[in-house]
């Protein structure tokens, strides 16, 4: 149960921070500055929900592969739940590009896709390698792309990691794609780059050992306490990082990766203790867990549905609450009736015992 409350908590923020960026750009409601990504350097709630959920997608792996060997069988299925990813995100990433292709450029990176990539990276190598020589490799990854964050770039734009774009990782971006990238301009960049995939894939080899650990320890008394140390010790070191090597979201910096791994350890273990521990039920899991159950999907239906968030009816909405809210609280009138239509199909698959598999 921790495990789909969480991914639903996660999911549920995903939507939440998406929908604000929406109406901020789209509709110029006010919203408040925490549900909003750092512009480049630094750090605000909305930049935890992603790295959140590429650590649970790592966290759920030994959970669903447990009894599993890395057969023909196994490895094809794998195989083609990577290859769905990567094509849902395609789809999703250019539902503008499709309606407009001569207004809008098309995007070759995106969620979906740095979900795919670090789920089979982490699904292989969790079938293949030992738990410490996957830790390594993480611990490599991340040691490693310090250093090359900091390589100068071929076109000559001295490198400043407080400067968008202006690193060797977005101009290899540039240089694999060209005008496919998110944000446009001779020094730009993608969010969800390609080598920005590497601390990610870090990232969900350390969700990994979580969910190693608490299938091997989830019935010890003190395993919520320890699983909350190891993620307070994840956050610290990657606090102390951060003096070096900021916080980046769009680069994917190593001291975020520790920094938001820790943070998110810290929530599971929490959830476990509530949820599996203590067997706490009532409408925040049944709500929760709607979404964690069948998080991808929700996740697409979202992107889809988001259209509705630029209606006349999200802004007569907006314009109520404002009579007795603030502007930025009264933003969060439609954004959590968005949230509502969302969950209203997910719960009936949920009622249903169903489950879309992507």
């Amino acid at each position: 149960m921790s495990l789909d409350v969480m991914r639903g908590f996660v999911i549920v923020g995903m939507i939440v921070v998406n929908s604000a960026s929406f109406v901020n750009s789209a509709n110029h409601f006010a919203v408040y500055p925490l549900l909003l990504h750092a512009k480049w350097a630094g750090f605000t709630l909305a930049d935890f929900v992603f790295p959140s959920f590429v650590f649970m997608v790592g966290v759920s792996i030994p959970i669903a592969l447990r009894d599993a060997s890395l057969t023909r069988a196994t490895f094809r299925s794998i195989a083609v739940r990577t290859v769905r990813l990567i094509l849902a995100g395609l789809v999703i990433s250019n539902l503008e590009w499709a309606a407009d292709w001569t207004e809008n450029t098309f995007r070759v990176m995106g969620v979906l896709q740095r979900i795919g990539f670090c789920y089979f990276a982490g699904a292989i190598l969790f079938l293949t390698v030992s738990a410490r020589a996957r830790l390594i490799l993480a611990t490599a990854l991340l040691l490693l792309y310090w250093p090359l964050t900091l390589i100068p770039s071929p076109d000559g734009i001295p490198t400043d990691l407080f400067t968008a774009g202006a690193n060797f990782v977005s101009w290899t971006d540039r240089a694999l794609f060209g005008d496919f990238n998110y944000v446009l301009d001779p020094i730009g960049f993608d969010p969800e780059g390609l080598v920005g995939t590497l601390p990610a894939i870090a990232q969900c080899l350390l969700g990994v050992a979580a969910g190693q650990w608490l299938l091997k320890n989830a019935r010890q008394k003190n395993a919520p306490r320890d699983l909350a140390l190891a993620g307070a010790a994840l956050a610290l070191a990657g606090l102390a990082w951060s003096f070096r090597f900021p916080f980046i979201k769009a680069l994917w910096s190593s001291s975020f990766v520790l920094w938001t791994t820790g943070l998110a350890a810290i929530l599971l273990a929490l959830c476990h203790w509530l949820f599996d521990c203590k067997q706490w039920r009532g409408p925040f899991t049944t709500f929760f867990a709607a979404f964690g159950i069948n998080a991808i999907f929700a996740y697409i239906l979202h992107e889809v549905a988001s259209i509705m968030l630029g209606g006349d009816l999200m802004r007569w909405f907006d314009e109520a609450a404002s009579s007795f809210l603030s502007p930025r609280g009264a933003s969060l009138v439609p954004i959590a009736l968005f949230v509502l239509v969302i969950w209203t199909p997910l719960y009936f698959l949920q009622r249903r015992g169903w489950i879309v598999r992507i």
